[in-house]
């Protein structure tokens, strides 16, 4: 195994829902910290919404580890984001046996 570089600074978001006043509620990403990770490119496509064509890209992404229930410890309902870039978290698992480390899978979308 090749040894990792965590150089990419990202903020961990999760998002924070408030009352509107009216019955409803309005939705916001509150960050929760930073992690220094490395993330790597998978094979991506292209698909259609509506007229636009979509660009979706999984990725890789490598973090510490941190305990289970930790804030710092990403989950599939939080994001990160490397300046204006946004990286949704679909699924966290351990990287290596010792649970020194997490991979991250995501995805990133962006309008073409």
């Amino acid at each position: 195994m090749r040894p990792l570089r965590l150089t990419r600074r990202m903020a961990l978001e999760e998002l924070s829902r408030q009352p509107d006043g009216a019955g409803g509620y309005g939705e916001s990403w509150a960050a929760l910290g930073v992690l220094w990770a490395e993330v790597v490119a998978r094979t991506g496509r292209e698909r259609a919404v509506g007229p636009a064509s979509v660009s979706d890209v999984p990725y890789r992404i490598t973090v510490r580890a941190a305990a289970p229930g930790a804030p710092s410890r990403p989950r599939p309902d939080q994001r990160l984001r490397e300046g204006t870039r946004l990286f949704r978290i679909v699924a966290v698992t351990e990287r290596d046996a010792a649970g020194h480390f997490l991979t991250c899978f995501a995805h990133e979308e962006a309008a073409a």
